[in-house]
């Protein structure tokens, strides 16, 4: 049986979250904005094409699985935080 600290936490990583809120889309037809708010058929795009490398595909990941399964709704409280 593992231990707590063997298992992988199901809490998503705030840091994260607040970079998906605050980070701009640097380049393409939505430059300028949030990664959070791009468009799904837009994420799904990237999806099939390949997403770019580094922390900004990372990112586009990211948003990509939480617009497929429909959890936009756990951004709410984070949008009128600080």
């Amino acid at each position: 049986m593992k231990t707590p600290a063997e298992i992988p936490s199901l809490l998503p990583d705030p840091e994260v979250m607040k970079k998906l809120i605050h980070t701009r889309m640097p380049f393409g037809k939505y430059s300028g904005r949030l990664l959070i708010d791009l468009p799904e058929p837009y994420v799904v795009w990237f999806a099939s094409k390949g997403f770019p490398s580094g922390e900004l595909g990372e990112l586009l990941s990211i948003v990509h699985e939480i617009k497929i399964n429909g959890l936009e709704s756990l951004f709410a409280p984070l949008r009128s935080s600080p």
